[in-house]
């Protein structure tokens, strides 16, 4: 039994050990990827912060273009996309760009959408003051729906970046969310 036992503690300590690295990988992999994001320029992340900069007021010497991109994620089975495909800007300006949803399933349906803003070096100049992408969406069988996001390009935005590609990926978390929303057994895909 002393060797046996030995061998067993040695590999409960293994586990134990692996377990916090897990723990330690994880608590981690946020702060990573916002490093490698930053560093490779890809996946620009908005923030729902208000905006600070409304002293700067409007720079109406320049025009930014904002083209609107939206994907579904896997599973995902709502259409969802911008009503305007792009816009004009000057920077400074408040706008509001609706996109619309419609849940064509015969299940109640809970969405979120994650924005990303291209180049990254300007996701810190866009500014998303309301935006359907800070809550979930529930959607109802066959509901529609028009979901505003209200923004501002900032006028300190690099005069070279004359157009931002502001995209949101709808993915589908019913099953994630159905518990607190009281929501009674879902479709399971």
């Amino acid at each position: 039994m002393g060797e046996q036992g030995l061998s067993t503690r040695s590999l409960v300590k293994r586990l134990l050990l692996l377990v916090a690295g897990m723990f330690a990988f994880g608590f981690l992999l946020v702060p990573i990827y916002d490093v490698m994001c930053q560093a490779f320029g890809i996946n620009g992340k908005t923030t729902g912060v208000a905006w600070q900069g409304a002293a700067q007021g409007i720079d109406l010497e320049r025009e930014v273009r904002v083209q609107f991109i939206s994907s579904n994620a896997e599973g995902m089975q709502w259409s969802f996309g911008p009503q305007d495909e792009e816009i004009l800007l000057h920077p400074g300006e408040t706008r509001t760009v609706n996109f619309l949803a419609h849940n064509p399933t015969d299940q109640v349906m809970v969405a979120q959408a994650i924005p990303s803003v291209a180049p990254s070096r300007a996701a810190a100049f866009f500014h998303k003051t309301e935006c359907f992408c800070f809550t979930q969406q529930v959607l109802q069988p066959g509901e529609s729906i028009e979901m505003p996001v209200r923004f501002i390009v900032d006028p300190a935005l690099p005069r070279d970046v004359r157009r931002l590609t502001l995209a949101y990926t709808l993915f589908d978390v019913t099953e994630r969310m159905a518990p607190s929303l009281g929501l009674a057994a879902l479709h399971s895909n």
